[in-house]
């Protein structure tokens, strides 16, 4: 079964963690990943641009709305993320566990279904 393990950090906290730290928190992450490729669980991962470069857009009743980023109304961003097959939802918490950004971040697990309600047992 997919999941997708979502990287929460908490906004500003790359800035605090400077150059150094922050090399440090991208080459561990990547070690992270080259271990589940090697492991034969790692669909495909990323890094995402903070929201300063991000931004959100709206339809309704045919009117386009774009807000850019920051967005002062979150506490966290998506900072990146993790797609895995794994057998159970235990197996991708047990993965979620060993992934170096739960020291500093939320790492959010959610199993890939369809997007109605019903839809996943």
């Amino acid at each position: 079964m997919p999941y997708l393990l979502l990287i929460m950090e908490p906004h500003g906290q790359r800035a605090e963690r400077g150059l150094a730290g922050g090399q440090e928190a991208y080459a561990r992450m990547q070690r992270f990943g080259a271990g589940l490729q090697a492991r034969g669980l790692l669909r495909a991962s990323e890094s995402l641009a903070s929201t300063e470069q991000a931004v959100r857009l709206q339809v309704r009743d045919g009117q386009t709305r774009l807000t850019d980023g920051p967005f002062a109304e979150t506490k966290e961003m998506v900072g990146g993320f993790f797609l895995i097959d794994c057998a159970t939802r235990e197996e991708a918490v047990a993965i979620a566990r060993e992934c170096p950004a739960a020291e500093w971040a939320t790492v959010e697990v959610r199993e890939l279904a369809p997007c109605y309600h019903g839809a996943v047992d």
